[in-house]
């Protein structure tokens, strides 16, 4: 059974999130698709994790043999969600722009699965690629919006993007290859013209089709894998 780990990271409830409404409408596709998925819903927008603090990397950067029992609790969250992201086939990520970058949640979710001996491993012998993943073969779909536009490569606002090669630095902690990251992005939000509703438009064709090609034939695909 294909499991899909849904992470909304945005600020916005429901009603004026234009990356819930992608999420949403991701998981109801595939699901129409492939119904006996299962679906794990993580809403770090409405509900944030904690900064990581001293504490915390004190008791990561801790021997799992060595470790007092205030470790173990000040861990449990983290191991919590990197369970979440290890029991994932499929991760579907809404990810607004702010301020350029990363929602503040995004990146504190992020710190929380990047975690030595559970989402990579530390060797000085290989020299100066000393981190390698643990994690491997997940899909990661990125579904995010903009409150600009031409942020993609090539466009005249490229240079301003930190969100998408921050997911994409990040992603071999989830398991991903950074290459195969499926993006798709509502832009011109602050705009609230037609570019807007066009893009709107676009976006959601766009993530009701990669559902529907992810949702058919997905379990056969990850036993392949």
């Amino acid at each position: 059974m294909t499991t899909l780990l849904r992470i909304d990271a945005s600020a916005q409830l429901e009603d004026r999130s234009l990356t819930r409404m992608l999420t949403t409408l991701f998981i109801s596709e595939f699901l129409a698709a492939n119904p006996d998925a299962n679906v794990i819903t993580r809403d770090i927008g409405r509900a944030p994790v904690p900064a990581i603090d001293h504490r915390f990397i004190h008791a990561a950067f801790t021997p799992l043999d060595a470790r007092d029992d205030w470790m173990a609790e000040r861990l449990a969250l983290s191991d919590r969600l990197i369970d979440e992201v290890e029991a994932a086939d499929i991760i579907v990520l809404g990810a607004p722009m702010y301020n350029y970058g990363m929602p503040a949640a995004l990146k504190g979710w992020i710190d929380h699965i990047a975690r030595i001996g559970r989402t990579f491993s530390f060797d000085l012998a290989r020299g100066d690629v000393p981190i390698q993943p643990i994690l491997k073969g997940k899909k990661l779909v990125v579904l995010s919006s903009r409150g600009e536009f031409g942020f993609d490569a090539g466009g005249p606002r490229a240079h301003m993007n930190a969100l998408d090669p921050a997911i994409a630095a990040c992603a071999h902690y989830l398991g991903v290859d950074a290459a195969e990251i499926e993006t798709i992005a509502i832009e011109y939000q602050e705009f609230k013209d037609a570019r807007h509703d066009r893009s709107v438009i676009a976006a959601k064709e766009a993530t009701r089709d990669l559902a529907v090609r992810f949702g058919q034939g997905t379990e056969q695909n990850f036993l392949e894998e």
